[in-house]
């Protein structure tokens, strides 16, 4: 250990990370303390590793951190997420900012503060490339002022913010390439509106809100989660890539032609008309993958059946469905004869195990000639009497179909 030099020292303490296991460490011998001084780059300050100090009174942890954090001299990563247990003085708050600020590539803040910190306005115009606010307050931002011009990623958790501000947050972040938006409280929460020349992804998780509309002429990726919209509108210039859905609630959406690229599709319980959506996305003839999970087959939805999806998907190579087959519909959806030629990997899922979902399975794997792995999901029934037999049936068509497809890997995933 003794011939190791400082700067490959400094390296193994910056993939410590966490300030407490820095400190002890650092206190080796002097060689590793110069190394912590002049070479570490990495620092995260979390509750979680100073259980022991959480009885110690707010101005003694203020010390602490503020003497770890003025021992070092090249910070690049800096995380401080001490959470709601204590309020902590503005004044050391802002002195590590300002400290770290011409070296600092990293930020992720979660700091209680009285008054609140602004924390754009002492990292505004520095190298900042990532930032992630969580329980602050965003005050009012003005572009011209407040720039970013190295932000590249940005998380806003939790925030309090105003749908101009954060508007006119991305306005001053001329690079930005990935926002993450989760459960904000935007002030109003009618209509929010968004524009960005750069962003590539976007995700929004936990928001309620009347009317979004997101102006990105380059985005690649939209990620919807948890989500209550009346109107949602996306406008670009055909570059998405990738859309996922997961529990959302929208009276309208509208995507423009945003799908004649697309590539990924992941829908998981959503509220919005079957035939109003396939609409949307029916122009997506380059897709490649295809998830419609925990949704529910009537009959008027044909968009739904497999014949659809192989007539408008021709490039699927992986598929995963998870219907509610009622008995009776399960003709509906398997109509057809069109074969998904180049599925590779199948998920099959449904409510409930039964022979009409093997049935389904069956007709399913038959439609796909290349088919190399299909995964099973279910979730069994509470054992009773007449229950055995059924998922003794069950398991018995399955079986006959690992025999069919002997080339065919079959796992299984109950819950």
């Amino acid at each position: 250990m003794e011939l190791l030099p400082v700067e490959v020292i400094g390296n193994i303490l910056s993939h410590l990370g966490a300030a407490r296991d820095v400190v002890i460490a650092s206190a080796t011998c002097r060689k590793w303390r110069v190394a912590a001084r002049y070479h570490l780059h990495t620092l995260s300050f979390n509750m979680d590793d100073w259980q022991n100090y959480l009885h110690l009174p707010t101005e003694d942890l203020e010390v602490l951190v503020t003497q770890t954090i003025l021992q070092t001299s090249c910070l690049q990563h800096l995380s401080i997420c001490l959470g709601s247990h204590n309020e902590f003085s503005a004044a050391p708050v802002i002195a590590w900012l300002m400290y770290t600020r011409e070296s600092l590539r990293f930020l992720t803040y979660m700091v209680q503060t009285k008054p609140c910190v602004n924390v754009l306005e002492r990292c505004g115009r520095s190298k900042l490339e990532r930032l992630v606010l969580v329980y602050t307050c965003i005050p009012t931002i003005d572009p011209s002022i407040q720039r970013f011009p190295a932000l590249l990623s940005l998380t806003l958790s939790q925030v309090i913010v105003s749908s101009s501000d954060l508007n006119a947050l991305l306005s001053a972040c001329p690079k930005l390439e990935t926002f993450f938006l989760k459960e904000p409280e935007i002030h109003p929460s009618v209509t929010v509106s968004l524009t960005s020349s750069s962003l590539l992804a976007f995700y929004m998780e936990d928001v309620s809100l009347e009317n979004f509309t997101l102006k990105a002429d380059h985005l690649e990726s939209l990620f919807l989660r948890n989500l209550s919209i009346e109107r949602f509108s996306l406008k670009s210039r055909n570059s998405l890539h990738v859309l996922k859905i997961d529990s959302i609630s929208i009276t309208h959406m509208d995507i423009g032609e945003a799908t004649d690229l697309l590539e990924v599709l992941d829908v998981r319980e959503f509220e919005m008309p079957w035939p109003q959506f396939f609409q949307m996305i029916s122009g997506a003839s380059k897709l490649q993958k295809l998830r419609l999970w925990c949704l529910r087959f009537e009959g008027s939805e044909e968009g739904m059946g497999l014949e659809t999806i192989a007539v408008t998907f021709p490039r699927l190579n992986r598929l995963a469905l998870s219907y509610d087959l009622a008995e009776g519909l399960i003709s509906q959806a398997v109509q057809g004869a069109s074969l998904l030629e180049n599925v590779v990997s199948l998920e099959l899922g449904s409510t409930t195990i039964d022979i009409l979902y093997a049935q389904w399975i069956g007709v399913v794997i038959e439609r796909c000639p290349s088919l190399r792995r299909v995964v099973i999901h279910g979730n069994p029934p509470d054992i009773k009497q007449e229950d055995i037999q059924m998922i003794g049936k069950f398991t018995t068509s399955i079986v006959n179909l690992m025999r069919k497809f002997p080339h065919v890997e079959f796992e299984f995933n109950y819950s």
